[in-house]
């Protein structure tokens, strides 16, 4: 029993001169150098004191938080791993300076104090952020980063102090949205930070008539002379601005208002692509800026259909860009329409498919439209469509099953006229479209496209007194 005793008082000693040694840390208060091929490792707090001296010519790998208070620290020839598996901060009255660094966290770096790099920086693991102070992480004349990555970069603010060409690793957390200057005309130093709002959007001059509202960069010149600034776009991260590459600009927010920093775009709006400015001696914020409006928003079509108290209505757009919603309106009369409910877009950029009911009981002829409202609050309707229960006329035209190379549509009581026509997939993607004859007591056929798969598929189609739909089967 008094062994069993001692021994937990022990254990409880041990883990009590444990905390202390953690909250104390390790600290350097002499001269410590690390030669080349020799490492040092340390998974408690460290500390490098104001009278200290650290000289890092191999590796040093620290896992939980670092200060530095030693002034005009030597950049040494190391590596310096930042690799703790919690969050780590650098705090601390004078910069951390190493030639080669590798952050490798992936609960987060946070800088308190500024951190300087004079080789390589590579990305493994996690985010770098900074204060709003702010802090710096700093990339010395000649240095690199390489591996940043969506989940891996900075951000908060980096600075690069140098002549040569660099690409600033900064992005907001979800997305790596690299900014780069090149053909620097003297040494420089420029301070970046990327942001997800572009401020005051609409001060704008000419030729600008509008500029990217999903981001911009702040890219300050503390010192130097020109040079030009090469910005991104990623369809993919944030849905483009659908514009001609011709009409692309490098914007540059100078005297309350953005103007146009000139530049020439490549690639294409609905992947990726880059525009690089002139030659610029001032800096601050940057985004893309265009000579022309985006192309708005094309509805392909608005149909619908009614059937057992249903309404079943149906739509396809294209060029979705900066599109807050669709808001579907009925109307009893024609002319009075109230919102039925609202369906958020998609913003793409590519054709997109929609569809929504509406179980209104009414013994008679129904109105609808769509309202097509932007971010901005600014608006367009579609064409208003007319619905009945009576012009859902299943046996008004015989579908011939199953289609092969075309659907065969023999009609019994339809009017005659023409309708528009759509095919629909199982997954409610429009396979097909376009325009046919209908004659009375006739039969007409809808090619199919050669590439269609077999399956069941939706037919509808659309004249001026009447409305059909049916499942098809094409077999191939």
């Amino acid at each position: 029993m008094k062994k069993n005793l001692f021994f937990l008082l022990f254990l409880s000693l041990v883990s009590l001169l444990q905390q202390q040694l953690f909250a104390q840390g390790l600290t350097n208060q002499g001269n410590l150098q690390v030669h080349n091929g020799a490492g040092l490792s340390s998974s408690l707090p460290f500390t490098n004191s104001s009278t200290a001296t650290l000289v890092n010519n191999g590796s040093i790998y620290l896992k939980a938080d670092v200060t530095n208070h030693q002034v005009a620290m030597a950049t040494g020839a190391g590596t310096l791993y930042i690799d703790g598996s919690a969050a780590q901060q650098l705090t601390g009255s004078a910069t951390l300076k190493t030639y080669h660094l590798v952050t490798d966290n992936s609960s987060g770096i946070t800088l308190n104090n500024d951190l300087s790099v004079g080789g390589n920086h590579n990305f493994v693991n996690g985010l770098i952020s900074s204060s709003v102070t702010p802090n710096y992480l700093i990339y010395e004349s000649g240095a690199t980063n390489s591996g940043a990555t969506d989940s891996r970069h900075v951000t908060g603010w980096v600075k690069k102090i140098g002549s040569d060409d660099f690409t600033f690793p900064v992005g907001d957390n979800s997305f790596l949205r690299t900014i780069a200057i090149s053909s620097l005309s003297v040494t420089a130093e420029f301070n970046c930070h990327y942001y997800a709002t572009t401020p005051n959007i609409y001060n704008l001059q000419s030729p600008i008539v509008k500029v990217r509202a999903a981001e911009y960069w702040q890219l300050d010149k503390v010192s130097g002379g020109n040079a030009r600034v090469t910005m991104t776009w990623d369809h993919t991260k944030i849905p483009m601005d659908n514009i001609l590459l011709s009409e692309i600009r490098a914007g540059h927010y100078t005297g309350g208002n953005w103007t146009d920093a000139g530049g020439t775009a490549t690639g294409d709006v609905a992947t990726t692509g880059s525009v690089t400015s002139n030659a610029i001696s001032t800096f601050s914020p940057l985004t893309l800026a265009y000579t022309s409006f985006p192309i708005p928003l094309k509805l392909v079509s608005f149909t619908g259909w009614r059937k057992g108290g249903v309404s079943y209505l149906h739509w396809v757009s294209e060029n979705e860009q900066d599109m807050s919603h669709f808001s579907l309106e009925r109307s009893l009369d024609g002319n009075l329409f109230i919102p039925v409910g609202n369906t958020s877009a998609r913003n793409r950029g590519i054709r997109e498919i929609y569809s929504k009911d509406d179980p209104f009981a009414f013994n008679g002829i129904l109105y609808y439209r769509l309202k097509n409202i932007d971010n901005d609050g600014s608006f367009t309707y579609s064409r208003v469509i007319a619905l009945s229960d009576k012009q859902s006329f299943s046996t008004a035209i015989t579908v011939m099953n199953p289609a092969k190379t075309a659907i065969t549509l023999l009609n019994r009581s339809a009017p005659a006229g023409s309708y528009e026509y759509q095919l629909f997939n199982n997954t409610g993607q429009q396979v097909s479209e376009g325009k046919i004859d209908m004659t009375a007591n006739g039969a007409v056929l809808i090619k199919l496209p050669i590439q269609i798969a077999t399956g069941y598929y939706t037919l509808h189609l659309q004249g001026q007194l009447m409305r059909f739909s049916q499942q098809v089967l094409i077999e191939k």
